[in-house]
């Protein structure tokens, strides 16, 4: 049996949460602006802090400026959904899905909107092939597996003369990866992911394509009030300027924007990538050298530097099954708490056993560092009892 070492250091900040993720360093509630804070949304401040908010992400993710950007209810997955919804059966649709929130989408359109889709699957740690998508259709995908850690290389597959939407579910992929808006149409996040913001709130950025669709197509299925884009057969232009369609916390926007400015004071997006690809390179060297652990996304080209999944070599958990393997990864979590030294480290349930990390620009490089000598002692602590 390996022995025991309890490592001297830890984490200054232990927060390896996919969502909410950690919060920018320096970070505290006294630093936030509270003017808004009980006003309403719809006053002239409250819509001020909200369309400011909304220029911020533009300038910060480097929007296109014929591009719309709303604040919308639910997180990302309202703001997928709305799109979905809203958009989907005007033409033939492909799902793809290689983790939950991607199949999430799949039962979306299969099995609520009834949809007649083609579904192209691929297990955790794998993409199908892009090459083999018909483009001449809409397509649905996430940019980013945030639950198996695989992600798309780029958008180099992605043809500029596509007759269909291209829907992104890019929720832990904007503000850490290059997302080439000019090959998508629709793009949505929540800040709770790189930025570490609040949860609640969903941003949803349409091209010029995608509200095209909006304004010729009406689904056959009724909407809900939260997904209603258009009036009259027109966009409701207000959406994209602040005037969000329910009340949103204002302060969550502060936070917000609170995080959208620290990114521009590092210098934005360029800065925040390069964040988040050091944190990424840094938990990669430790999984080199550590014989216990590996990358359940084997090929580099195509695993996240945010949401990083990681499972148990087998020889190293020799005869373990599946219900033992998690148990294995709830030990560890909990003895990590126990000495606050790492929170939130276990995989997504959905997932196959195994651990997470998050490494997005929020997360200082030398934190992610600290944490290596604490997942071995909590490995070998958990296996010894």
């Amino acid at each position: 049996m390996t022995e025991v070492v309890r490592p001297g250091m830890k984490p200054a900040r232990p927060y390896f949460s996919s969502g909410p993720c950690a919060k920018p360093p320096g970070w505290s509630p006294d630093k936030l602006a509270t003017a808004s804070l009980g006003r309403s949304h719809r006053s002239k401040l409250g819509k001020a802090r909200l369309q400011y908010a909304i220029e911020l992400t533009r300038k910060v993710l480097e929007v296109p400026a014929d591009y719309r950007i709303a604040i919308v209810p639910a997180s990302d997955t309202g703001a997928v959904e709305m799109a979905l919804w809203s958009m989907l059966g005007a033409r033939p649709v492909t799902l793809m899905a290689w983790e939950s929130f991607g199949e999430g989408w799949v039962t979306d359109a299969v099995k609520q909107l009834k949809l007649d889709a083609r579904v192209v699957k691929a297990p955790y740690g794998e993409i199908p092939d892009l090459s083999a998508i018909d483009q001449d259709g809409d397509v649905v995908f996430t940019w980013n597996g945030t639950t198996s850690g695989a992600r798309v290389p780029n958008g180099d597959w992605i043809r500029d003369d596509r007759q269909g939407l291209m829907f992104a579910d890019s929720t832990s992929a904007c503000f850490a990866q290059d997302v080439p808006f000019e090959k998508l149409d629709v793009i949505t996040f929540s800040w709770q992911k790189v930025l570490g913001g609040e949860g609640g709130h969903g941003v949803l950025i349409l091209s010029p394509r995608a509200v095209e669709r909006l304004e010729s197509y009406t689904p056959a299925w009724p909407l809900p009030k939260i997904f209603r884009m258009t009036k009259g057969g027109k966009l409701i232009e207000g959406l994209f300027k602040g005037e969000t369609i329910n009340t949103p916390s204002m302060l969550a926007v502060e936070d917000y924007i609170y995080a959208l400015e620290w990114a521009l004071q590092l210098g934005g997006l360029s800065a925040l990538q390069a964040r988040c690809n050091a944190n990424a390179a840094a938990l990669d060297a430790w999984v080199q050298k550590t014989p216990w652990i590996e990358h359940l996304v084997a090929d580099p080209a195509i695993r996240s530097n945010t949401s990083v999944c990681l499972k148990f070599a087998d020889d190293a958990v020799p005869g373990l099954d599946e219900a033992g393997k998690l148990a294995l990864v709830k030990a560890m979590d909990a003895a990590l708490e126990a000495e606050t030294a790492a929170f939130d480290i276990a995989g997504h349930r959905d997932a196959p056993a195994g651990i997470r990390i998050w490494c997005g620009a929020t997360v200082e490089t030398a934190d992610i560092h600290a944490l290596g000598p604490w997942l071995d002692w909590a490995f070998h602590t958990a296996r010894s009892q």
